[in-house]
């Protein structure tokens, strides 16, 4: 998921009649370090603790031990307008993630055990109940995490079942796990948001604690495959600000052809007392906005390369 926090029509549990989430259990805390960005020093953790990624392990293991789709791990879903996708969208949040990003801003939803099981029917359900109205703006269904390729048969389940009723169907991804999702499930995808953290491996290393090769492959795989392509970028001072780092993701958007649209998402502090609550270590804590004049720099640069950039 990204770091924005958009404006809500709806917000709903996972089930109806219980809560999305268990209750939080607190991770170790590790011992903050200083790293540095492509540009500014940060204080915090170097990356991704250890104890984190550990966990972040577990979730991929858990990820491939429910294969068959009829059921997976949600953490909500909520009804919205103007994010997401276009249109109206019904967007489904599954919990777990590979990734730890230092400014995620929904830390809540690493873990599938902080999720609530359910099944593929009971989700195609409501969306059923939404059709109407997600019809009627241009929206539709989309899938978004946590990593929704953790659980990658169940997603493929649900939009096979909202293609069957007429429903538009996008795919909020990082885009690490691309390689678990089949042809089958791409022809039954619209639209992947694509979030590309960063175009340097060092960076994407240090923001994610993951690979950057993943997502770059995944990115040519729609292009290749014809799938519409929404990337975001999330701009950190000191982290991802760096006008070579940039150059590097708007290389790389403007060599795939199915790139429709960039949006440059300003850093902002709105997670951080949930890492609190967790009691996970924050690396951004001292970390400003970037400035308007450092916002237009980065859109200058995608759209240098004639990519329409928000």
């Amino acid at each position: 998921m990204t770091a924005t926090v958009p404006a809500r029509v709806v917000n709903a549990s996972a089930t109806d009649t219980t809560a999305a989430a268990s209750p939080v259990e607190a991770a170790p805390a590790a011992e903050p370090i200083t790293i540095a960005g492509p540009s500014l020093p940060i204080v915090g953790a170097a990356g991704p603790t250890p104890s984190s990624m550990a966990t972040a392990d577990e979730e991929m293991r858990a990820g491939v031990r429910h294969t068959k789709g009829d059921e997976g791990t949600v953490h909500s879903w909520e009804l919205v307008t103007a994010v997401d996708g276009p249109g109206t969208r019904l967007t489904y949040f599954l919990a777990g993630c590979p990734l730890r990003c230092l400014y995620c801003h929904n830390p809540d939803t690493w873990q599938m055990r902080r999720g609530t099981r359910a099944t593929a029917d009971e989700v195609l359900t409501r969306v059923r109940r939404y059709s109407h109205v997600l019809n009627a703006s241009g929206g539709g269904l989309t899938i978004s995490g946590g990593e929704p390729l953790l659980q990658p048969d169940f997603v493929a389940r649900i939009f096979r079942g909202a293609k069957e009723m007429g429903i538009h169907t996008a795919l909020d991804t990082s885009g690490f796990l691309g390689a678990r999702a089949s042809n089958e499930l791409l022809a039954d995808t619209d639209l992947v948001l694509l979030d590309v953290k960063s175009g340097d491996p060092d960076t994407y290393k240090k923001v994610t604690g993951r690979p950057l090769a993943p997502t770059l492959d995944f990115g040519r795989r729609l292009s290749a495959h014809g799938v519409k392509i929404w990337t975001r970028f999330v701009l950190v001072p000191g982290l991802t600000d760096d006008e070579r780092n940039v150059d590097q993701v708007a290389d790389y958007l403007a060599s795939l052809d199915t790139v429709e649209r960039v949006e440059v998402l300003p850093f902002h502090q709105m997670g951080r007392e949930k890492w609190k609550l967790l009691n996970e270590p924050y690396a951004l804590d001292d970390t400003q906005p970037p400035s308007p004049e450092l916002v237009e720099r980065v859109r200058e640069q995608f759209r240098a390369r004639g990519i329409l950039t928000y």
